[in-house]
């Protein structure tokens, strides 16, 4: 628990950011930090502190949480630190993602990536919930992967959402006919559930703003961490000054400073804007016509629920 005179130097607002140590989320936390207290959410304490002292340089504030989206034990840890903070909680952006190129596992033996995109955030928000003041902000980054018929996505090689159940994604399967490339099926199928647990927790907590964003293709973001040395070198030197030259001609790219920006201006938004789905331009747009299905999302979300309290507290 804060005491209140460093309650009080924090600020009257609070800004949770998961994945808040490269990319988006860094871009997106010191962009928050100019409108309050932004809480950092992630699993390298050194980069965590290394961003907080960034934002303190500024005569800004910020207080790190170590939490692993993969790890529900760490996530169900860090949403008790949070509470205890004590502090108004003004937006939650659910940032953090991975998308490996192989398929991995958790130390509960749940596929990597289905765990820190989707289970992991699903549960710190639904930990938070209770305690953010009406008309918080919660935002998710989704992505147009999980739309079978996208075809920026379809010509990367993504086939859409490939749901089975909660269970069955933890456990890495997924429907036939998806993704030649290993990890894709995984990253849709998350994002899919990302976007219909937006949707459901929309109708159930009206006292609060529930939205999706799509970053657009970020080609120099900490997604591709995966790939060869070579490839990220190439990434590394050629997509930032290549990119924004593109942007007119390709709508679906984009690069962190730029999402960074949207997503900042749908979190400090004051408008009663909810259950929305935003595109890298911040204009609405649509999810796939399975994920705007009620049914489908009441489904994933009961199903991700079941799953999560059957592990021991």
């Amino acid at each position: 628990m804060l005491n209140s005179n460093l309650k009080n130097a924090l600020g009257r607002r609070a800004y949770i950011v998961t994945g808040p140590t490269s990319g988006i989320g860094r871009l997106t936390a010191l962009k928050l930090a100019d409108h309050g207290t932004v809480i950092l959410v992630g699993r390298d304490c050194k980069k965590l502190d290394e961003v907080q002292k960034a934002i303190e340089r500024k005569r800004q504030h910020a207080v790190s949480i170590v939490c692993d989206l993969s790890d529900i034990f760490s996530v169900r840890r860090a949403a008790a630190e949070i509470i205890a903070l004590d502090l108004p909680i003004a937006g939650l952006l659910n940032n953090a993602g991975i998308m490996p190129v192989r398929a991995t596992k958790n130390a509960l033996g749940w596929d990597m990536t289905f765990a820190t995109n989707h289970l992991g955030p699903f549960a710190l928000t639904e930990a938070l919930v209770p305690h953010l003041p009406d008309g918080a902000k919660v935002v998710f980054v989704a992505s147009g992967v999980e739309d079978p018929e996208r075809k920026p996505a379809v010509s990367a090689g993504f086939r859409g959402g490939r749901y089975i159940s909660a269970e069955a994604s933890a456990r890495g399967e997924w429907k036939a006919g998806g993704s030649p490339n290993p990890g894709f099926d995984a990253c849709a199928t998350s994002k899919q559930c990302t976007l219909a647990t937006v949707m459901v927790f929309t109708r159930e907590t009206p006292r609060l703003h529930f939205n999706a964003v799509e970053p657009g293709f970020n080609p120099t973001t900490g997604l591709g961490r995966d790939a060869s040395a070579a490839v990220r070198f190439l990434v590394a030197c050629f997509a930032p000054l290549v990119v924004p030259l593109l942007i007119p001609f390709m709508p679906f790219l984009s690069t962190p400073n730029r999402a960074a920006r949207m997503i900042a201006k749908v979190l400090l938004d004051t408008s009663d804007g909810t259950g929305l789905y935003y595109d890298q331009s911040g204009n609405p747009m649509l999810g796939s016509a399975l994920v705007r299905d009620p049914k489908f999302q009441d489904r994933v979300v009961a199903e991700t629920r079941a799953f999560l309290a059957a592990v021991p507290a």
